[in-house]
C-alpha cells in the first residue's frame, strides 16, 4: 500500500484492522436501521443514523476506496460504483425519507461486506489493514454529521474538505442539540 510511513514505535503496528473497524460499523448501522423501521417517527434515531452512516461514507471515501484502488484488481472500477452507490444514499439520507434508508443502507453494506472487504483482506498486508484502520477511525470523527453529496468525495479534496465541513455539522449539532452518536440515544 501507499501509505506514509509509521514512525519507528519499536513493536508491532497496534489497533484494529479496517475490515474489523468496517465491519463493526456495518452491524451497528444495520441494527439502528432496524430499529428505525420499527419507529419510523423517532426524528433522535433518524438523526443518529444519518450522522453515523454520513460519518462512515466519508471515512470510506478517504480510505477504503482508495485502498481498494490501490491494491485490488480492477480496484478503480470497483471504487468508482460504490462512490456513485454513496452519492445515492447520501443524497437520500439528505432527503430526509426514512422509508429508503434501509434498503439503501442495506445494498452498501452487502457490497462492502461481499466484495470490498475480502478483496482488500486479501490483497493487503495485515500491518497496512491496521494502519488503515486507524486512519479510518481518525476521519470518521472528524467527518461530517450531515450528508453533503456535493462535496468532493475522493482524495485530496474530500480530505481537506470533510474535516472543515464536520466542523461547521458538529457547530449545528451543538446549537440545536441534535443526537448524532448511539450514546445519545
Amino acid at each position: 500500500m501507499n501509505l506514509f510511513p509509521l514512525p519507528p514505535t519499536g513493536g508491532e503496528t497496534s489497533g484494529r484492522s479496517i475490515v474489523d473497524v468496517v465491519g463493526e460499523q456495518h452491524r451497528r448501522i444495520l441494527a439502528l436501521t432496524e430499529r428505525l423501521r420499527t419507529a419510523p417517527a423517532d426524528r433522535r434515531l433518524a438523526d443518529v443514523l444519518i450522522a453515523i452512516v454520513s460519518r462512515h461514507l466519508s471515512a470510506e471515501e478517504q480510505y477504503l476506496y482508495p485502498a481498494v484502488r490501490t491494491a485490488v484488481p480492477g480496484g478503480d472500477q470497483i471504487a468508482d460504483r460504490e462512490l456513485a452507490e454513496d452519492e445515492q444514499l447520501l443524497r437520500l439520507l439528505s432527503e430526509g425519507d426514512v422509508g429508503e434508508f434501509g434498503p439503501a443502507i442495506e445494498r452498501h453494506v452487502a457490497a462492502d461486506a461481499g466484495e470490498l472487504l475480502p478483496l482488500l483482506e486479501q490483497m493487503v498486508s495485515a500491518e497496512d489493514l491496521i494502519r488503515l484502520g486507524n486512519r479510518f477511525e481518525t476521519a470518521e470523527e472528524a467527518a461530517p454529521t450531515r450528508p453533503h453529496p456535493a462535496t468532493p468525495s475522493s482524495p485530496p479534496w474530500n480530505k481537506v474538505v470533510d474535516p472543515i465541513v464536520g466542523v461547521v455539522d458538529k457547530l449545528r449539532d451543538a446549537v440545536t442539540a441534535r443526537a448524532t452518536y448511539m450514546s445519545d440515544l
